[in-house]
């Protein structure tokens, strides 16, 4: 049975029609070709998957379409067009806290969310915020790093 669901979408109004028990993981690769949301384990264990619904940071693989009906998802695409990436961007390749890259869209949505709570965290308060999001190259202590140097440089964006 296909459902009507109304979303929005990177700041643009979207409707959905489809299964209401459609991972949204699923319907923003296939349906929306956001391919910045990596599917890692189908378990909500790695964060590769990690978007911003209403501002927190969850994992799609693990949130029916059905959930998301009248809220707003954000996507590293549509994140990537803010000021805000831009800070966070900058301190990334300012440690060269990019590595193979899988982790990074999860990463960076992190980085927004700890900052958009807390605009100055702790080095402590990042790695807890970080922490539903798994690096297979172990490059942790370079985007602790990436992440304290934008809430120092983003003064004021947050």
């Amino acid at each position: 049975m296909n459902n009507v669901i109304k979303f929005i979408l990177n700041g643009e109004e979207t409707t959905y029609t489809g299964s209401a028990d459609n991972r949204l993981l699923d319907v923003l690769r296939d349906e929306y070709k956001l391919t910045g949301v990596k599917c890692g384990c189908n378990e909500g264990e790695c964060g590769a998957c990690s978007v911003l619904m209403e501002g927190s940071l969850i994992n799609s693989c693990m949130v029916a379409m059905g959930r998301v009906n009248g809220l707003k998802v954000v996507t590293i695409e549509g994140f990537s067009k803010t000021e805000r990436f831009s800070a966070l961007e900058k301190g990334f390749a300012a440690v060269s806290a990019v590595q193979c890259g899988f982790c990074i869209p999860g990463m960076i949505l992190a980085g927004e969310a700890i900052l958009s709570k807390n605009p100055h965290p702790t080095e402590d308060e990042i790695r807890e915020g970080i922490s539903g999001n798994l690096c297979r190259c172990t490059g942790y202590n370079a985007i602790v790093k990436a992440i304290n140097i934008a809430a120092k440089e983003g003064n004021g964006l947050w």
